[in-house]
């Protein structure tokens, strides 16, 4: 783990607020996601930062000359960020689509629509495994759209300029080894799941795995997770039988492993579509919105134990049936995190 600039915004969050409770709050986090967060950056730094009692947090002497340093680069930074997002808009071509995505099954769909809806456009994408990365290269100039995600009380951050647009949520799922005990349900209890070792995402950048684990502690269990991977490493982790974990509804069913529902459904995850407000797809995002929302529900209808699960809950992952109701904004449509 290298330090990064979202570190040092971080830790001067911190000393603003005066506790981690209250900067937390204003970073959209939990407290102990932000505690982890905090621990991990001081283990990198070699030293304490903050002396943390009850009355709140105080900068520590090697605290303070961190402090010191991220007050002097910080605004360097932010100008640099702002004149290159400038210099960006102004010399992109209006010809160029630049798409970021999350591990999703969006991409595809918003490449067709992008494609379709804007035929002269020449598109390229690449993906990342953290959307707030995707979110400020979107405000920065260097993408014009995004396929993202998030989680309850994790919401992505605003970003002057994008507009960020929720398509759905879902619930996450459980997968398992194909031969596992617990494969046989049609659902799986997540108490019983944490009985067993885990495979977990990363825990930098994305902060699934943080989510994970702070449901899981609400049920008076945190699972052992010896094993750190994703994509394709995780799937292989599973299928030979070294540990369990979550997927999204979607997940493509992959011979060895099998997804079942999570009964009750603890966690939730929502796709979200994100352009910048000046940016070539403005004009078209309402019919983007809905030949992506189209797409994916072709993608539900091919995941047989979501479609079933959709069959039984059909108001619990709506989508929506137009645009975002403020543009001016850039948020979408209030309370689509209670569609569930």
């Amino acid at each position: 783990m290298e330090l990064e600039v979202r570190h040092l915004r971080v830790l001067c969050a911190i000393a603003e607020a005066g506790s981690l409770t209250r900067a937390a709050a204003a970073l959209s986090m939990t407290q102990p996601g932000l505690s982890t967060q905090l621990r991990r950056i001081e283990n990198m730094l070699g030293g304490v930062l903050f002396d943390r009692r009850r009355a709140g947090a105080t900068p520590t002497a090697f605290g303070e000359l961190v402090l010191d340093r991220a007050h002097a680069v910080l605004p360097g930074i932010d100008a640099l960020l702002a004149d290159t997002a400038r210099a960006a808009r102004h010399l992109a071509s209006p010809d160029r689509v630049r798409v970021g995505s999350v591990g999703a099954p969006l991409l595809g769909h918003l490449l067709l629509a992008v494609q379709k809806f804007l035929p002269g456009a020449e598109v390229t994408s690449r993906c990342h495994h953290s959307p707030v990365t995707l979110l400020d290269d979107l405000a920065a100039g260097r993408l014009e759209a995004a396929v993202l995600g998030d989680h309850p009380e994790q919401h992505l951050p605003p970003r002057d300029g994008v507009v960020l647009t929720p398509l759905v949520t879902e619930p996450v799922f459980a997968l398992l080894p194909s031969t596992h005990p617990l494969a046989d349900r049609e659902a799986v209890c997540l108490t019983e799941l944490a009985d067993h070792d885990w495979a977990m995402p990363r825990p930098d950048g994305d902060r699934t795995r943080e989510y994970w684990s702070s449901v899981c502690a609400l049920t008076g269990r945190r699972p052992s997770a010896p094993h750190e991977a994703e994509g394709r490493q995780l799937i292989e982790l599973v299928r030979a039988g070294l540990a369990v974990s979550l997927c999204q509804a979607t997940f493509s069913q992959t011979p060895g492993v099998a997804v079942r529902p999570l009964a009750g459904n603890p966690l939730w995850y929502r796709h979200v579509l994100a352009w910048h407000r000046d940016g070539p797809l403005t004009d078209r995002g309402e019919e983007i919105l809905r030949a992506v929302a189209a797409g994916y529900l072709d993608t539900c209808a091919a995941s047989p134990v979501y479609a079933e699960w959709r069959r039984r809950h059909p108001d619990a992952a709506r989508l929506p049936s137009g645009a975002p109701d403020d543009r001016r904004t850039g948020q979408g449509r209030p309370g689509w995190w209670g569609d569930r």
